[in-house]
């Protein structure tokens, strides 16, 4: 069998490769996000980050690309602006609410609650909020021609330090990236504590699709791995809805982010069937569940029972998604009961990557 530094390794062979040792570089230091106390280390290395003085354009080193100004871009006819409140702050989580799993019937021993990070949508003027935080974050939908104006607060006390929000997929110029560039950075990409920065995202037609969004601050790995992200949902002008729709996120919960003594394997921040998100349908629906990957593993998707088209026309019924890409399984219903949907590489699957998906007749 080819090894990992083999050539002739296939993308489908790193879905079992084991995840080596994860570090995360904050103001020079370099901490292993997989040991104990690592996300303390990290909050305090965050905390010492400031925004920088200077402008791009001053910073030492600095290009021409760094004069450059730009204009906050408008709908294109026919379009409308999509506007969303959202603030980060963080929050007690169950990641095993129930203490068991439902799959196989065995409780869960251990601590599952830990502090971690979440989006939360808010009212207009962050008057009052629309849910708790979550992980994930609230999902964004446009269709091409709308801009999203995203008013972003970092409402976190606690642990303070610099947040963000990038898109993937969507169009924006470097005032709107959400991403901390050290002496480089513009306005949309340090929001410190108490602060509140508008973004505009330009849903263009090579925006059609699903894609997340989440921190990229100057602690971004860490913040993400602990619930900063979220999903947005791109359509073609006048396209129709799915019947039914659901966004899920593979991801990891592991001791070095959480605290906790054991490692969950996780989907939408929950481990373990009857915890993770219980999918419904009936017969007849057209059905959408899309899929991202939100940490340093390649995943499949599998569902029991199902089969769906992938965007080159064949069959697939164990699509692989890797790191910040998106899947999605489109079908018309027509098999009703019990199903079980999880990733098929085994470690993450026992270890919690599983759901249900039931069907009404």
């Amino acid at each position: 069998m080819p090894g990992t530094n083999d050539p002739r390794t296939s993308r489908r062979g790193f879905l079992a490769v084991g995840s080596g040792a994860l570090f995360c570089t904050i103001a020079g230091q370099r901490i292993a996000l997989d040991q104990p106390g690592a996300a303390a280390k990290a909050d305090a290395a965050a905390a010492r980050v400031r925004r920088p003085r200077a402008q791009p354009a001053t910073a030492p080193g600095a290009a021409p690309e760094d004069q450059l100004t730009f204009t906050t871009p408008e709908p294109q006819p026919g379009g409308v602006v999509r506007e969303y409140w959202i603030q980060a702050r963080t929050m007690r989580w169950d990641i095993v609410p129930t203490g068991r799993d439902q799959w196989h019937g065995v409780a869960i021993p251990g601590r599952t609650k830990f502090t971690a990070f979440g989006y939360q949508p808010m009212t207009a003027g962050f008057a009052a909020a629309l849910a708790p935080p979550s992980i994930p974050g609230p999902i964004l939908s446009a269709e091409v021609g709308d801009v999203l104006r995203v008013h972003f607060r970092n409402a976190e006390t606690k642990v303070r330090q610099g947040l963000t929000m990038h898109p993937h997929g969507v169009k924006y110029n470097p005032e709107y990236d959400g991403v901390f560039l050290g002496d480089f950075t513009r306005a949309g990409g340090f929001i410190g504590p108490g602060e509140e920065f508008t973004y505009t995202w330009e849903a263009t037609p090579d925006s059609v699709g699903v894609w997340p969004y989440h921190d990229h601050g100057p602690n971004h790995t860490l913040n993400t791995f602990r619930g900063l992200f979220g999903s947005i949902i791109v359509r073609a002008k006048g396209d129709k809805a799915p019947d039914n729709e659901h966004v899920i996120f593979f991801h990891s919960l592991l001791p070095g982010t959480t605290g906790l003594k054991a490692p969950f394997q996780c989907i939408n921040g929950r481990a373990y069937a009857g915890n993770t998100p219980t999918l419904t349908a009936k017969v007849g629906e057209d059905v959408a569940i899309h899929v991202i990957g939100m940490n340093d593993d390649f995943h499949d998707f599998h569902m029991h029972g199902h089969r769906w088209r992938d965007p080159a026309g064949t069959f697939v019924d164990t699509p692989i998604v890797g790191p910040n890409e998106a899947i999605t399984a489109r079908f018309v219903e027509d098999n009703p009961g019990r199903w079980l949907y999880h990733c098929h590489v085994f470690s993450h699957q026992d270890g919690g990557m599983a759901g249900w998906y039931l069907v009404e007749p």
